[in-house]
């Protein structure tokens, strides 16, 4: 069986008292009609403005963009509101953690070098406020992944990322696009058989010691108690309302709507 080495990055947040983490996931900017992609991203933005007055780390978990493919000079055209109020967050001095999802793999240096944010390729644990945290996108964690996880490690080498941005970007982003299609259908088509492997994965961690996993990549929200632990799903952003959670060390875990904004 194929099993690829996942990196993972370890993290100490300390949450002041009234400050609280946010996690979004699967927004798909870019995705659908650009008036349906507008909305998305204005209730994105809702969401993030209003969360900067207390919040005390972002943490994105991967699929923020449909698709992403940055050049040395180039990037993607829309979304430039987005990338601003990102880089508001950096000017408050609020860390933000992004996990590549299965769309947005296609990270260089913009995000490092023009807004401070550090693009992870692998999994995070956590300690928030003395609680045991596992986040991962969750790409990859199906029992019967092992086609998808051959596919990524091929995607993601440097050779092969090397080789595609020798291409011209408009020719290079149209198949970035093509290939985030692709993504899509083949996790939208998928047999996951009957059981779900993010949770059963979440489930052994927690089994570990973890007192949170959470992940995103099935588009469906939920919140699972298991042992001393809880094992989160983010949801997604393509259908109103979307979903996304907090935690904070006077109120925990919480799953919000933008139906709430």
């Amino acid at each position: 069986m194929f099993d690829p080495v996942v990196s993972r990055t370890a993290l100490s947040v300390d949450l002041q008292p009234g400050r609280n983490a946010l996690f979004i996931s699967d927004v798909h900017l870019g995705y659908g009609t650009r008036d349906q992609d507008r909305q998305r991203e204005s209730d994105l933005l809702k969401v993030l403005e209003g969360a900067l007055p207390t919040c005390g780390h972002l943490f994105i978990v991967g699929d923020l963009f449909d698709l992403w493919f940055d050049y040395s000079r180039v990037i993607p055209r829309d979304h430039v509101r987005t990338l601003a109020c990102l880089g508001r967050f950096r000017d408050q001095g609020i860390p933000v953690t992004y996990l590549m999802g299965n769309h947005d793999f296609g990270h260089d240096t913009y995000f490092h070098k023009e807004l401070d944010i550090e693009v992870l390729g692998g999994d995070v644990e956590a300690v928030i406020n003395g609680k045991r945290f596992y986040i991962a996108h969750g790409d990859g964690k199906a029992h019967n992944d092992t086609g998808y996880l051959i596919l990524r490690s091929v995607l993601r080498s440097r050779i092969a990322q090397w080789f595609y941005r020798l291409l011209h970007p408009n020719v290079g982003i149209g198949l970035a696009s093509a290939t985030s299609h692709g993504s899509r259908d083949y996790t939208g088509h998928k047999d996951y058989g009957t059981s779900d492997g993010l949770r059963d994965f979440a489930l052994g961690k927690i089994n570990e010691g973890f007192d949170y996993v959470v992940m995103g990549h099935r588009h469906k929200a939920e919140t699972t108690a298991h042992r001393d632990g809880w094992y989160i799903n983010l949801g997604h952003w393509l259908a109103r309302p979307a979903t996304y959670g907090t935690f904070s060390a006077e109120r925990g875990f919480e799953m919000h709507a933008t139906t709430d904004i």
